[in-house]
């Protein structure tokens, strides 16, 4: 398949970007753009630091430069929480509005992209340009298309096996979203020309609630760069330990791994993040010496406590869509323990690289597999590590990215309208420009 001849523009549009973010559906957007931008194509990108601070009043600290390609445009109403509010409730991008029309308006892209657009509203998927010539693009990062709370966790206490929208939504003391009762998301999502998903378990659960538009499997990513390693490097922790990364939120189910740790003396349990469920789960360790809570820490302290971690423990208890952290761990060649669940089970079982568990008995012998077995520790970690290689790099993710690109445009065109001789441009008359 012939593939992107020329740099192109790219327009991409999320709540959350770094460093206003939270989670891996930032940091692979991040990269990603990155990417892009490494190869000579525009960047720019839309996110909206009001519905950051729904979450975290405070500003984000963290550094995460960009590439000079990249043109990050922050929405910020001066509304505060209103904005967010009322685009959760009405569907409508409101005081956001006029801002994204200006960004489209200001260059000619090539490929508009959205990404986790809730807050930006379903009628952010309206908002055009005033030119036809280009291609729109969806990532189902979260299950927000078929689920009003995002993760198909069914009132605020297990997965959601048949949905029971009403009153799960009561349930988690949110307002009800009712133009999710109409057809407006429908008719917000015609315009997209080709929609994509990190699993293939994601693309199943749309499928089964209901979602009829095809969806192209494209995988997460971590760039290779990530990998640096020193020569010598004395650990991190001075015992042997097992390593927890992401968000304190209880569908994270790092609850469920103290039962396990409390009566453990073999290693111990370091917890690398922060959320809005930190406070409870410190409360549940109480006098557990053997967890660490290491609060958010910047990548390169990651990278050393993946390499040095008996394995990687992913106890989610919802369906996650991916699992970055899977790679992280990989990159450093160190295996993983994970619950038997969604996306991150696919990533385990097409990797070899770690262990399956359903019980806490089943994670113990696990992880006990994994601390009194260096040899099947390295060899799990090796077959991550060459997966990784294999389907998991920048390049084979921009190979698979710009290959959706370039049949969207096909199969939209007939070709690839830029590549064409003499590019005409297939502008609207302003009067004409959609809403």
């Amino acid at each position: 398949m012939e593939t992107v001849s020329r740099p192109l523009k790219f327009l991409h549009l999320s709540i959350f970007y770094p460093p206003y973010s939270f989670g891996g559906d930032a940091m692979y957007l991040y990269r990603l753009l990155n990417a892009l931008a490494r190869r000579g194509h525009e960047v720019d990108v839309i996110h909206c630091a009001d519905s950051y601070h729904v979450l975290e009043p405070r500003r984000p600290t963290a550094s995460f430069p960009n590439h000079p390609n990249i043109t990050v445009h922050t929405l910020k109403s001066g509304w505060g929480m209103l904005s967010p509010l009322l685009t959760q409730q009405t569907g409508g991008t409101w005081f956001k509005t006029n801002r994204i029309r200006e960004v489209m308006l200001g260059k000619k892209f090539d490929v508009i992209h959205y990404h986790n657009t809730s807050l930006l509203g379903p009628k952010a998927l309206l908002l055009a340009p005033d030119y036809k010539d280009f291609i729109k693009l969806y990532t189902t990062h979260e299950h927000w298309l078929v689920c009003p709370m995002h993760v198909l966790w069914k009132n605020n206490e297990r997965v959601c096996e048949k949905p029971d929208c009403f009153r799960c939504t009561l349930k988690f003391r949110r307002p009800p979203q009712w133009w999710r009762y109409t057809n407006l998301l429908e008719k917000c999502l015609a315009p997209v020309d080709a929609f994509l998903s990190p699993s293939l378990f994601t693309r199943r659960m749309h499928h089964e609630r209901g979602f009829t538009r095809p969806i192209e499997h494209v995988p997460y990513f971590v760039p290779l760069a990530e990998i640096a390693q020193p020569a010598a490097e004395a650990s991190p922790h001075p015992r042997p330990y097992f390593l927890f990364v992401g968000r304190l939120e209880k569908i994270k189910g790092v609850q469920n791994l103290f039962s396990v740790f409390r009566n453990y003396s073999h290693a111990d349990l370091l917890i690398a993040g922060t959320g809005n469920y930190e406070a409870e789960l410190k409360q549940m360790a109480g006098g557990m010496s053997n967890v660490v809570f290491l609060g958010s820490m910047p990548q390169e302290k990651l990278r050393a406590l993946y390499r040095h971690a008996i394995g990687l423990l992913v106890p989610s208890i919802c369906y996650e869509v991916f699992g970055i952290i899977i790679l992280e761990a990989y990159m450093q060649r160190t295996p993983v323990i994970a619950y038997a669940l969604g996306g991150v089970e696919e990533v385990v079982e097409e990797s070899q690289g770690g262990i399956l568990y359903r019980t806490p008995e089943e994670l113990l012998a696990a992880m006990e597999r994994l601390r009194t077995d260096p040899a099947l520790r390295a060899a799990m970690g090796e077959r991550g590590w060459r997966k990784y290689n294999e389907r998991w790099t920048e390049e084979a993710h921009l190979e698979m990215y710009l290959r959706v690109v370039d049949e969207t445009a096909r199969r939209k065109f007939g070709g690839l309208p830029w590549d064409a001789p003499g590019r005409i441009s297939l502008r609207f008359p302003p009067e004409v420009v959609r809403q």
